[in-house]
């Protein structure tokens, strides 16, 4: 998404970096506790990948410095090094419930990181906050942040899931589960249960998994075989045209529900299948890119005329 937004900032130099963190959490990575998330182990590895793959020139933790304008889609932590710089905030994707965890870090101050992607947002040290859809900013609004700091531009990957359809995965007419990292991360779930619920949905039609990338592919695998022992599981590829080609999709706690609902698929998912109608994010063609590096103009020529 970064990357999409760096390519429509045409004329502009641009760099980029995975996420990184400050001292305190950086000081946990010796424990092994940052190995599931987007700031170790295989996450990064990937982003890593991308980065080199794609030929983009690299600056980790911006520790060059000296940049105009940084563009970012997570404000769980805001890095010390860019605080004085002025910071666009990109929607990444769905966002956490508001748990009792969310409610205790904002009653209390805490680390906004611990209530995970809950507290989006919430920082408020950006200019402009880029929200997938109308409905994403009400809901933003009534967390607290300021009308004026929130643009509806659309987010790129989920802005254009038509095109999702020309594809060349060879399964077609399918039940497609997206499952969930939320044991890695920290979160309870009940994979018991859940696999349940897919069989009952599922009513002996074909089944097809799909496993998220931060999950312990091994311990995944071994549960669904259990129960589904000829169901193809995945562990790597592009969900999307997995998306495309299926009937029926069940979800967790997934992002991808967005694409399935954008094609019209029957989706089952933990969270309010009305309420993500609300939230689905705008179908613009693939032009969100473009309007947030609109935005990012803005700042930029706002700080130049200061």
């Amino acid at each position: 998404m970064m990357h999409a937004v760096g390519r429509a900032l045409c004329g502009w130099q641009t760099f980029y970096t995975p996420y990184y963190a400050d001292r305190l959490l950086e000081s946990l990575r010796p424990t092994g506790f940052l190995e599931r998330t987007v700031l170790g182990g295989e996450l990064r590895r990937r982003t890593v990948q991308y980065l080199v793959e794609q030929g983009l020139p690299l600056d980790p933790a911006g520790q060059t410095g000296g940049y105009d304008l940084v563009v970012t889609c997570s404000d769980l932590i805001v890095q010390k090094n860019i605080r004085g710089v002025p910071i666009v905030l990109v929607q990444e994707g769905m966002t956490d419930p508001e748990t009792l965890v969310y409610r205790v870090v904002r009653r209390f101050g805490l680390p906004r990181w611990l209530a995970s992607t809950a507290t989006t947002g919430l920082s408020l040290a950006y200019r402009r906050f880029c929200v997938a859809s109308d409905g994403y900013r009400e809901l933003f609004l009534a967390k607290g942040i300021p009308s004026q700091k929130i643009v509806v531009t659309g987010i790129p990957n989920f802005d254009n899931c038509a095109s999702f359809q020309e594809n060349e995965f060879p399964y077609r007419g399918y039940v497609l589960v997206a499952t969930s990292d939320t044991r890695e991360t920290f979160k309870w779930d009940n994979r018991k249960y859940f696999l349940a619920e897919v069989e009952r949905i599922a009513a002996g039609r074909p089944l097809l998994f799909k496993l998220h990338p931060n999950e312990d592919f091994s311990r995944s695998e071994r549960e669904i075989r259990r129960i589904f022992p000829r169901a193809p599981v995945f562990r790597e590829g592009d969900i999307n045209p997995m998306i495309a080609n299926c009937t029926v999709l069940i979800t967790q706690y997934s992002t991808c529900v967005y694409v399935g609902l954008a094609l019209g698929k029957e989706c089952h998912s933990r969270f309010d299948l009305e309420q993500l109608r609300r939230l689905l994010p705008l179908q613009n063609g693939g032009t969100s890119a473009a309007t947030i590096a609109s935005v990012c103009r803005e700042i930029l020529g706002l700080r130049e005329a200061a």
